[in-house]
């Protein structure tokens, strides 16, 4: 362990891997909401986030497994859903009012056609205006669920399909 006079302990959530406060300085300077995007193996969660002086402040959440309500039976934890979400995410956006948004990924390897990018896609796809290259979005077949439904004879892309009208149908 590293002494002396000069020595300074860092932060605790750097020490703990929670927060690259540098990335998180260049995105409160922007002055634009975040769009925060946090994934765990079933569920795909995404807020649009402002910070404050006591703390960031959620404007609006949507959540993969809030899309039962919507008849979505297929399982959470993948593209298809996290786009859904993402929809889900922009059009209570849009309905408060927020216009626009920047991408959070947090700590999170970004990876080409994943997760993450598949709700920025649902949110992009809404209405929200957040800046991104087009050639990161997942392809439009793994947006369907043809890749899962390929492989597990079930009828995921007809789902997602549904889902996608009752969400638009909700919010016009």
């Amino acid at each position: 362990m590293a002494t002396g006079a000069r020595y300074r302990v860092k932060f605790r959530r750097v020490r703990d891997g929670k927060t690259d406060y540098r990335a998180r300085k260049q995105l409160l300077i922007s002055k634009k909401p975040r769009l925060v995007v946090r994934k765990s193996s079933k569920n795909t969660l995404a807020q649009i986030v402002i910070p404050s002086a006591s703390g960031d402040v959620i404007l609006v959440s949507a959540n993969t497994s809030e899309l039962k309500k919507y008849g979505y039976t297929a399982g959470t934890g993948n593209i298809a859903s996290a786009y859904l979400a993402g929809l889900l995410l922009g059009h209570r956006a849009k309905k408060t009012g927020q216009k626009e948004a920047i991408l959070d990924t947090g700590l999170y390897h970004t990876t080409q056609g994943g997760r993450l990018f598949a709700a920025l896609k649902g949110a992009v796809d809404a209405g929200l205006d957040i800046p991104h290259d087009p050639a990161i979005f997942p392809s439009d077949d793994r947006i369907m669920g043809k890749h899962i439904d390929k492989y597990r004879k079930t009828n995921v892309a007809e789902q997602v399909e549904a889902v996608k009208q009752k969400i638009q149908g909700e919010f016009r």
